[in-house]
C-alpha cells in the first residue's frame, strides 16, 4: 500500500506541472511530501529540473516557418493534383469488378464452348479466364504509371 501512495505522489507532481491539480489534491500532496523525504527529495530534482528545461535557450533557424508554410502549401497542391486521379482509379476497379462479377458466368461459359470447339488445353483456357479477370487491373495501373511519369517529365 505504501508503494502505491508513493506512485500516486509520483503521478500527481507531474500533473501539477502539467496540467495543475485541485486544491484538494495539492493539499494531499503537500500532505505527503511533508511526511516523505524520498518524495519531497524528488520533488525538489524535478522542480529543478523543469527549471534548467525553462532556463535553456534553443535556437532556431528563422525562416523556420516560412519554409514549413512553404512545405505544407507544396504538398497540399499535390495532394489536390493526385486527389482525382485516385478516385478515378477506384472508380474504374470498382466498375470493372462489378462488371466482372456480372459477366463471369457468361465467360465462364464462352470459354468451356472455345475449349469445346478447338480443342485448347484446359490450362491455357483456365490462364485466359484469369487474364479476363486481370485486364482491368492491369491497364488502371498502367494508366496511373502512365500519368505519374508523364507529370515527372512535365515538372522538369
Amino acid at each position: 500500500m505504501n508503494g502505491d501512495r508513493h506512485a500516486a505522489a509520483r503521478e500527481q507532481m507531474l500533473r501539477k506541472l502539467a496540467e495543475g491539480l485541485s486544491r484538494e489534491e495539492e493539499l494531499l500532496l503537500e500532505a505527503h511530501l511533508a511526511e516523505c523525504e524520498a518524495c519531497a527529495r524528488e520533488q525538489a530534482a524535478l522542480g529543478g529540473a523543469v527549471s534548467a528545461l525553462r532556463a535553456m535557450r534553443i535556437e532556431l533557424p528563422r525562416n523556420l516557418a516560412g519554409r514549413t508554410q512553404m512545405r505544407i502549401r507544396m504538398r497540399a497542391e499535390e495532394l489536390r493534383e493526385q486527389g482525382p486521379a485516385s478516385r478515378l482509379v477506384w472508380a474504374v476497379a470498382a466498375v470493372s469488378w462489378i462488371f466482372g462479377l456480372a459477366t463471369a458466368p457468361l465467360v465462364w461459359r464462352g470459354f468451356a464452348w472455345l475449349g469445346e470447339h478447338t480443342g485448347a488445353p484446359r490450362l491455357l483456357l483456365q490462364f485466359g479466364f484469369v487474364l479476363w479477370w486481370a485486364m482491368p487491373a492491369l491497364l488502371a495501373a498502367a494508366v496511373v504509371l502512365w500519368e505519374r511519369e508523364w507529370r515527372t517529365r512535365g515538372a522538369e
